[in-house]
């Protein structure tokens, strides 16, 4: 049974590691397109790829769409999120967006308090401000340098949120590689609707045009890696369980801290590293009250 659990471990550990390399390549791409066409590119790959492996491994079954209200509803939070934390990621440094990124737990515990009704835990509020004041440290010196853009994994953060809650609506109604696929099916065409739309903004950062056959090498390798992830965390969750693995996710900061000095030569400074501490706290808290049942807050 240990043995079962270090490998689950290890399993999860490999793919967080490696959605935190897919960011880093994400960021190779800056000012080079638009980041909404960079997302609509990546997940329409994904759809491609995950449709051939689902028909492969399942047939016509795999593709029985249940829920679709709840399913769309994964595709755009999904879209919207990853727009806007890949045009962070062209304006932060990796370690910081990915560090405000780590909030989602907080977020998640509210919005399902409020859209599900589920209880609201005096362990959430107590995470949610540390993390609220761990984001204030980071965005302190980011502030006056990228404006306001570096409030952009916050939204990237309460969005991905919505992802979460939805999949928890369509838990159970298809299988890992048929959720894997809806997801991208439903985010690919709301990207392909969104990019010319932003591109006719004007803002330079968002213009379109025939992509450098790198930038759709890279769009390509980010959703074989991310896909990889993905089913890796799974592996792991189904052998070590869901409580062991979710402290594995801040192996992403470390990944993304190391990164982001070998390629970018971005160095986090004292402040954003506190910062990140902060938060990382915060989210393991959260996750070790969630261990300990306490009653909810009703008033």
């Amino acid at each position: 049974m240990r043995q079962n659990e270090r490998a689950g471990l290890l399993y999860a550990l490999a793919g967080f590691s490696a959605l935190s390399f897919g960011d880093a390549v994400i960021k190779t791409m800056a000012g080079q397109w638009s980041p909404v066409a960079i997302a609509a590119l990546r997940f329409s790959l994904a759809a491609v790829g995950l449709a051939a492996l689902l028909a492969a491994r399942e047939g016509r079954t795999g593709f029985r769409l249940a829920r679709p209200r709840a399913q769309f509803g994964r595709g755009a939070a999904l879209a919207v999120s990853s727009t806007i934390f890949f045009t962070s990621l062209f304006v932060l440094p990796l370690a910081t967006a990915t560090a405000i990124g780590f909030t989602t737990p907080m977020f998640t515990a509210f919005l399902a308090a409020l859209l599900l009704g589920e209880p609201l835990r005096r362990q959430t509020l107590i995470a949610s401000a540390l993390a609220f004041g761990g984001v204030l440290v980071i965005l302190r010196p980011n502030l006056a340098e990228a404006g306001w853009w570096a409030v952009l994994p916050i939204f990237s953060a309460i969005t991905f949120s919505l992802l979460i809650i939805g999949n928890r609506a369509v838990a159970g109604t298809a299988s890992a590689l048929a959720m894997q696929f809806w997801v991208a099916a439903f985010a690919a065409p709301i990207l392909l609707i969104a990019a010319p739309l932003f591109a006719k903004t004007g803002v330079e950062r968002f213009a379109i045009g025939w992509p450098h056959w790198s930038i759709i090498a890279r769009c390509g390798f980010v959703a074989v890696s991310a896909t990889c992830a993905h089913w890796l965390i799974y592996l792991g969750t189904t052998r070590a369980g869901a409580a062991a693995v979710a402290p594995a996710t801040y192996i992403q900061l470390l990944v993304a801290t190391v990164l982001g000095w070998l390629w970018f030569d971005t160095h986090p400074d004292a402040m954003t590293m506190l910062g990140a501490a902060i938060i990382v706290a915060a989210g393991i808290y959260l996750w070790r009250a969630g261990q300990v049942r306490e009653p909810a807050i009703t008033d």
